[in-house]
C-alpha cells in the first residue's frame, strides 16, 4: 500500500477528529513506519481490518482539508511570512548600504521578531 504523505501533515491538523483507535493505527503507519502486520499484531485485529482503518482515516482526513482547508491555510500563511521576512532583510540591507537610517532598523527588527513569533 502506498504512503500519501500529505496524510501525516494532515493528521496534525485534524487528528482529534477521528477515533482514538483510527488515530493510532493512523499514527502507526505514519509516523512510526510500521507495516500492515506489525500494527495488526500490536492491535490484535487483521492486516484487512490495518488496511480499511488507514484507508478510511485518509479518506476522512482528506475531506475535512477539502470542507475546512486548515492544512493549505496554514501553508499559505508561512509561505507568506516567508516573504515578508525576505523582504525585511532586503529593506535592512538598503538601509546599511544608505548609512543605517536607526528608526528603519528598529522597524526591521520588530517586523522579524513578529514573524518569528507567528511561526513559532
Amino acid at each position: 500500500m502506498a504512503k500519501d504523505l500529505r496524510i501525516t501533515f494532515l493528521l496534525d491538523f485534524y487528528g482529534d477528529m477521528l477515533t482514538e483507535k483510527q488515530r493510532e493505527v493512523v499514527e502507526c503507519y505514519y509516523n512510526e513506519d510500521l507495516s500492515l502486520a506489525e500494527i495488526a499484531e500490536e492491535k490484535g485485529i487483521t492486516r484487512q481490518g490495518v488496511r480499511d482503518g488507514i484507508k478510511r482515516a485518509e479518506q476522512q482526513l482528506l475531506e475535512m482539508e477539502e470542507r475546512l482547508g486548515l492544512a493549505k491555510r496554514f501553508r499559505s500563511v508561512q509561505e507568506e511570512l516567508t516573504q515578508i521576512c525576505d523582504h525585511a532583510l532586503q529593506i535592512e540591507a538598503e538601509n546599511e548600504k544608505n548609512g543605517g537610517d536607526p528608526v528603519i532598523r528598529q522597524n526591521v527588527e520588530s517586523i522579524l521578531r513578529s514573524a518569528k513569533k507567528l511561526t513559532d
